[in-house]
């Protein structure tokens, strides 16, 4: 099988030769090709490269055009710090959103106008000639926490919830339809799959995510399938007080960080959902052994049961020994 087959074979409750293969890996990817990554997050081409060679490396399922979460805030005017060799990142103390009423001055970026969304959709048009038989394509967009608190400060955003909840309201409809347009133009390019990270929701409560997060991470799912796409959703962080809900958004696969037990999300979720993850990136991928790493990501096999695509629990450390992925690889290349 194919990336793409082995992948909406799990989707799609039909039998897989193996379980498939999905691990984010973004600095890692850069190293293996020996590139700064301030190159790989501006330069769809060095970001292709690094992502075609590190698949195929070790026998990934996919390629993503994930990068960084600042280019829907770059591309809206936010003051960014780029740097040679980490992630963009975003100046919270200049945040965006500062003063609430710069949001109903905004525009919504184009995301074929030139700008770092136009570099995404680039990515993925050339993820599609290069590999689109080989491999399957995943963009990426913020889902609606995460954005908003790119946008208007995480600390800032945590306390609107209970200020100014119509402003919130506000603030993730504009980001629902900012991340819709941009999913549009990553599928239109050839995307099969749009990530949505979603790392703040992972800070609220389950009174708070199920008021205002997770009606918005469903209304995302719904617009990026009715495109023609399937759908990750990855929250990084402890999400155990919220699993019921990520399961509810009808996402395709639910991303689990290693601080959200995967039997507990299977029993929050149902037999149905997809899980992926969630080894710990750290402790276990980078820091132990192959055999630990065999040992682990087999305990995360048993307690997802079969909807199961192998990963680690967030991105793929940058100094992880090639051994130890490997070791990651080789469990889903000999199970289904």
């Amino acid at each position: 099988m194919t990336g793409p087959e082995r992948v909406f074979a799990m989707l799609d409750h039909r039998p897989v030769d193996r379980l498939p293969l999905m691990p984010i890996t973004m600095m890692f990817a850069a190293d293996q090709i020996g590139v700064k990554y301030g190159a790989y997050a501006r330069d769809h081409r060095v970001l292709v490269e690094a992502q075609i060679h590190t698949a195929r490396k070790f026998g990934f399922d996919y390629v993503s055009a994930i990068s960084d979460p600042a280019r829907e805030a770059a591309d809206l005017g936010a003051t960014i710090e780029y740097y040679e060799d980490q992630p963009p990142a975003i100046i919270e103390d200049k945040a965006l959103l500062a003063d609430k009423a710069t949001l109903g001055k905004l525009d919504y970026p184009d995301p074929l106008g030139g700008g770092r969304l136009h570099d995404r959709v680039k990515a993925i048009a050339l993820f599609k000639q290069r590999v689109g038989a080989e491999l399957l394509i995943e963009g990426w967009v913020e889902g609606p926490c995460a954005q908003a608190a790119d946008l208007r400060g995480i600390n800032t955003l945590m306390l609107d919830f209970h200020d100014d909840p119509g402003f919130v309201e506000e603030l993730m409809g504009f980001v629902i339809e900012m991340e819709l347009r941009s999913a549009r133009a990553q599928i239109d390019a050839g995307a099969d799959l749009i990530g949505i990270g979603d790392a703040a929701a992972s800070l609220v409560g389950p009174k708070i995510y199920s008021e205002f997060i997770q009606p918005r991470e469903s209304k995302l799912v719904v617009g990026i399938r009715a495109m023609g796409a399937r759908v990750r959703l990855h929250i990084c962080g402890n999400t155990k007080r919220i699993l019921a809900g990520m399961g509810r958004t009808g996402a395709d696969i639910v991303d689990l960080d290693y601080l959200s037990p995967l039997a507990m999300a299977r029993q929050a979720m149902g037999p149905d959902q997809v899980l992926l993850g969630n080894l710990e990136p750290v402790g276990v991928l980078r820091n132990g052994t192959p055999e630990s790493v065999a040992a682990a990501i087999a305990a995360c096999h048993r307690e997802a049961g079969a909807r199961y695509i192998v990963s680690a629990g967030c991105e793929v450390c940058r100094d992880t020994p090639v051994a130890n992925l490997r070791a990651l690889c080789d469990y889903a290349f000999t199970h289904q």
